[in-house]
């Protein structure tokens, strides 16, 4: 049986905060001997507030599977970054639909300033998080509640798990791989990639 991810997807959304992340989960293999003839264990969709194009910032027009409406249950929810978040934040349709989906996922996932909406919906009170680096200071200024982590790739607080920013959801969705089916599949995923392992989970720049 699948693990059903669901990648929110809006306008202005950073293009590798959520195709990092899509390209891990859906490459992944039990057995990389038979990668041809296997699907994913994961099935990853993309999900929007409504299923019209979505513009990244770059100009990538993404056709989403579901619509808030129509999405189906999920066992994990990322929530993407990227500069379209700053007035996601304050929507309370997006809001309602990640409080909501937070009740039903075994994981619930940011990435880069994702977490800022993760904030918003107050699913990080009280829980350790972080954001892309630029974003750490907002974070602490406007979320009293979060425990803001600023040394870390990836956040992992029960089951909620936050990266820092943009290709720092490829290692958090690395990481997603090991905790499901432990680290031998995930390094497997990261050789195909042709993709360097996060051996130690430190920011990999210097702030």
């Amino acid at each position: 049986m699948q693990k059903v991810v669901g990648i929110f997807v809006f306008d202005d959304i950073e293009v590798l905060d959520f195709c990092g992340p899509f390209e891990v989960l859906s490459v992944t293999r039990v057995d990389e001997s038979k990668r041809l003839e296997t699907l994913s264990p994961f099935d990853v969709k993309l999900v929007s507030i409504t299923k019209d194009i979505v513009l990244t910032t770059g100009g990538m027009k993404v056709v989403p599977d579901f619509d808030f409406e129509t999405c189906p249950e999920l066992d994990i929810l990322i929530v993407p970054g990227g500069m379209g978040t700053r007035k996601l934040m304050h929507d309370e349709k997006v809001l309602k639909f990640v409080r909501k989906k937070a009740k039903e996922v075994e994981l619930l996932t940011s990435v880069c300033t994702g977490s800022l909406i993760l904030a918003s919906a107050k699913l990080l009170d009280g829980v350790n998080a972080t954001t892309h680096w630029k974003s750490l200071q907002r974070m602490e200024d406007e979320f009293k509640n979060v425990k803001v982590c600023k040394d870390k790739h990836y956040v992992e607080d029960g089951n909620i798990i936050s990266s820092a920013g943009i290709s720092a959801g490829i290692d958090m969705a690395l990481y997603i791989v090991k905790r499901y089916f432990g680290e031998n599949i995930s390094r497997a995923t990261a050789k195909h990639m042709e993709y360097p392992y996060l051996e130690e989970n430190k920011r990999r720049i210097e702030i």
